[in-house]
């Protein structure tokens, strides 16, 4: 039986409501600039990103529907799990109003989600380190796309991180730890930013092995490799 996860609670929960068809799985669309320029053959592309889109769930109601939970549900944003690819989620928001005088007198309608283009891996455990024996840890990105990482450094002053042998960032960190947030492009500390403290670039990792290196006092690292897919 089809079903979704939505905002971490799934659609078999909730009294009354089928999942009758999910979306097919598909590729994000690349956005892109075209400039074509006189007596120069063929045209110069350049690629600006993968557009957010657009996935219908068609639903249903059996006897004993609640219709104020459907509509609590199928409400905001959160993460997307569909059954026919159940390791992944999908950062999701609805956006449009869902038709529910059809759903109510005709037991169908469908509901369309706002998707971010990348999706990620379900229950991805972090890489933990003590790192006070340690040059180097290597962490893994097992999505087929480059992954923007949350690195928590645990430490004291000036510390200087680099993945596979290039120099990313230097970081000051003036009180116990501080989170990279590279999703977010934000360092921070118990949601006080620490940016100024921060220079260089937010990492990112490539698909497949890693290694990050350091200089500097550091005793702990926590990577969540935030693996993801197109």
């Amino acid at each position: 039986m089809n079903y979704i996860v939505f905002k971490d609670v799934c659609s078999k929960h909730i009294d009354g409501l089928l999942i009758c068809e999910l979306p097919p799985i598909t590729k994000p669309k690349m956005r892109t600039s075209i400039t074509k320029i006189d007596g120069k053959d063929g045209d110069i592309i350049d690629k600006l990103g993968y557009e957010s889109y657009t996935k219908t769930v068609s639903i249903g109601l059996t006897r004993n529907f609640d219709i104020n939970e459907i509509m609590d549900y199928f409400n905001g944003s959160g993460n997307l799990i569909l059954s026919n690819e159940d390791d992944k989620y999908y950062k999701a928001e609805i956006l449009e109003q869902v038709d529910y005088e059809r759903l109510i007198r005709f037991r169908k309608a469908k509901v369309k989600f706002h998707i971010q283009p990348y999706k990620y891996k379900v229950d991805e455990p972090p890489f933990v380190y003590e790192t006070s024996e340690l040059e180097e840890i290597k962490v893994s990105n097992q999505g087929l796309a480059p992954s923007k990482p949350v690195i928590t450094l645990y430490g004291s002053g000036i510390v200087s991180i680099t993945i596979n042998g290039n120099y990313v960032f230097q970081i000051n960190i003036d009180d116990d730890y501080v989170v990279i947030d590279s999703i977010e492009e934000e360092a921070y500390k118990n949601g006080t930013l620490k940016n100024r403290f921060m220079s260089g670039d937010f990492p990112i990792l490539k698909s497949g092995i890693n290694t990050i290196e350091w200089t500097g006092n550091l005793t702990k690292i926590i990577v969540n490799p935030k693996s993801r897919w197109l």
